[in-house]
């Protein structure tokens, strides 16, 4: 195109063109060849005359939203005249031009000019200016459509106010949804109850917006754009989809904002490249809300966490990590500042920050400064060296294998072994990004690898440390995979037979509780409830998949320290795991997930509380109902997902698979009556 100083005429090129068939001659196959760039000037060389026609009229180029829509309000106006098909009828104090398969409600309030295609259903209440509405709508009770394009088969629920938008093919929008400035909606998308457009938006294509859902930024990648960021007190996505660059630097901002200017935070992540690219993302967002950042690098986030709890001058903590059960996701963990995660109030804080995109932005001279401490990885090796009873090895021959996992404790776990003197072997003990990416695949391989050579060594038992320190999985001394719930009551007999007094244990509510022990006051709830004060009145606090802390050290997750324990305890007791484990009584436990849409998770609670009915029944967490004296079922609703958390403890299989079954089957009725 010219600059503005070769520009000699008011006429465009509407790229319109009208050609001879030998025309086409000219035209190269399989390769670009533009119209004004390349063939017009072949056909001035060959001397082929050129003619153009200076046609008079609107014309308007539609190649981008703002035009699109400004070719509607011309024609609204009445800036363009065209004849409208259909009937034309007088309403309120506009005129609607509709198909004779339209029947028109007595309660409608009109202004300006309506089209509407056929059979679309407009119902009472409605109101409607400046619109076209395509085949197959339906406009539900008291919407306001105006200014505003709908194409085929779109659904505008009760209550909602569109404007100025274009919604296109097999749209539904849910009830009381608000989107006052502006909205371009792609085909095939779902939004909805009361979700709120604080901005003109633009949705792509086969796009889930969750309920209650505040959007200010352009929806395009991923499938589903959630109303909660958080999961848990953690942010989880696909890396440069859901979770991309400038979402992490947002997110870095809300937190930021939060807190006081001048707080420190601790940043850490695991070696992955889309941890790395994150972290530095969210680094940026920190920095400029007048926060410093304390770069670990790589780091495990057991160790961070340790390190947090354990310096007060620091405000929380951040750490990146790829998820071990899906490699196109990656995690972002926020703990305070004991080192735990967030609770769901910060989480809420954080949120309404980051939806309405209220960051606090400082001055040039309050950004904050990135710091890089010395020694935290030493100063856990020797708090853990510190921590366990280093005479209990003296003079006992211990022998431990222990698989990394390819984790960032590779550089840490080695050397507290040979600090307490533990004969070991270390398996994948170094960084491969391809190997972490594929670790959940691989699991069942390195669980089979480390029974083998126990029970081929003599070895006194295995541990599996997973690649961010926090999950614990333990071999016992003949080769033998000992599953997650039986380790938690492993543990706790060993912890029975080992203290001089009695001592208090903090479990989940749907742990098993078959087993009794003396020595252990056993209070069960829910973890994300509890102060950091009241967990270190706790000697032990555990979960049935793999996650120990032990208080005297930390009260995180600590799959590193939890596993030298774990020795030190066996060596105490001056016993093997697997006659721990012979000791405990057969019972079964199993959890299980059922499928419920997240409207019916109120319902579920009822109708399991009116089940119980006549029945022993709890409500700490979820609805636990006795079946027998020491059989049970837990339903917790998901929080996140759509379906519900089932619990079973049984004294055999089949007991279990028969309460199972009861209760998915009921769960199924329930849905559907």
């Amino acid at each position: 195109k010219p600059s503005w100083g070769e520009v000699f005429s008011d006429t465009i090129n509407t790229g319109i063109y009208m050609v001879e068939p030998t025309i086409l001659e000219h035209i190269p196959e399989s390769q670009n060849f533009d119209f004004a760039k390349d063939l017009f000037p072949k056909l001035m060389e060959l001397g082929i005359d050129l003619w153009g026609y200076n046609a008079e009229g609107y014309w308007r180029d539609v190649g981008n939203p703002a035009s699109y829509r400004d070719v509607y309000k011309d024609i609204f106006d009445g800036k363009i005249s065209l004849a409208f098909d259909g009937e034309k009828q007088k309403v309120d104090n506009g005129i609607i031009y509709h198909h004779s398969s339209v029947k028109l409600p007595k309660k409608i309030k009109v202004s300006g000019t309506v089209v509407i295609d056929a059979n679309t259903i407009i119902e009472d209440g409605v109101t409607l200016s400046q619109c076209c509405i395509g085949k197959n709508c339906n406009i539900d009770k008291h919407a306001e459509v105006t200014n505003t394009v709908l194409w085929n088969n779109v659904e505008i629920g009760t209550k909602s106010k569109i404007n100025n938008s274009i919604i296109c093919n097999d749209i539904i929008i849910k009830k009381e949804v608000k989107a006052n400035l502006g909205i371009i909606v792609a085909e095939k998308c779902e939004i909805g109850d009361k979700v709120a457009f604080e901005n003109d938006i633009m949705v792509w294509p086969e796009k889930l917006i969750d309920d209650n859902s505040v959007i200010s930024n352009n929806v395009i990648w991923g499938t589903k754009y959630k109303s909660s960021i958080f999961e848990n007190g953690r942010v989880v996505g696909r890396t440069n989809v859901e979770l991309s660059v400038e979402m992490s630097t947002k997110l870095a901002e809300a937190f930021g904002s939060i807190l006081p200017i001048g707080s420190k935070v601790y940043i850490s992540r695991d070696y992955h490249k889309s941890s790395r690219m994150l972290k530095r993302a969210f680094l940026s967002g920190m920095l400029a809300t007048g926060l410093d950042a304390v770069d670990l690098f790589n780091v495990p986030s057991n160790v961070m966490r340790h390190c947090l709890a354990n310096h007060d001058e620091m405000a929380a903590g951040v750490h990146f990590r790829q998820s071990i059960y899906d490699p196109t996701q990656t995690e972002i963990l926020l703990f305070s500042n004991d080192g735990m995660e967030i609770d769901s109030k910060i989480a809420k804080s954080i949120e309404r920050i980051f939806f309405r995109e209220n960051f606090r932005r400082v001055n040039p001279n309050e950004i904050g400064e990135v710091y890089e401490p010395k020694d935290i990885k030493n100063s856990y090796i020797k708090n853990v060296t510190n921590t366990i009873d280093k005479s209990l090895f003296k003079g006992k021959h211990v022998k431990v294998i222990t698989d990394i996992m390819f984790g960032s404790t590779s550089d840490i776990y080695p050397k507290i072994m040979n600090n307490l003197g533990i004969e070991n072997i270390i398996l994948n003990a170094y960084e491969d990004d391809k190997s972490l990416s594929k670790i959940y695949q691989n699991i069942p391989n390195y669980q089979t690898n480390i029974e083998n050579i126990v029970k081929a060594m003599n070895y006194s038992c295995g541990f599996l440390i997973y690649p961010n320190g926090q999950k614990l999985q333990i071999v016992d001394n003949n080769g033998k995979l000992i599953y997650d719930y039986i380790a938690m009551l492993s543990i706790l007999k060993l912890i029975n037979d080992t203290v001089d007094e009695k001592i208090d244990v903090f479990l989940p509510a749907w742990t098993p509780d078959m087993v009794e022990f003396e020595n252990i006051n056993i209070t069960r709830g829910k973890l994300s409830n509890q102060s950091s004060s009241k967990l270190k009145e706790y000697f032990f606090i555990a979960s049935t998949d793999g996650h120990f802390a032990f208080t005297e050290f930390g009260i995180h997750w600590d799959a590193v320290y939890a596993s030298f324990k774990i020795i030190e305890l066996l060596k105490k007791a001056n016993t093997q795991i697997s006659d721990i484990v012979k000791s405990l009584p057969k019972f079964l436990f199993r959890g299980e997930n059922v499928s419920c849409p997240s409207e019916y998770k109120g319902k579920m609670m009822r109708k399991f509380l009116e089940d119980a009915k006549g029945k022993k029944v709890e409500s700490i967490d979820g609805i636990k109902i006795w079946v027998s004296e020491d059989e049970w079922v837990l339903m917790v609703p998901d929080e996140h997902s759509d379906f519900l958390n089932l619990y079973i403890q049984a004294e055999n299989e089949r007991n279990g698979s028969k309460i199972f079954w009861e209760y998915q089957s009921k769960i199924e009725k329930w849905i559907n009556e």
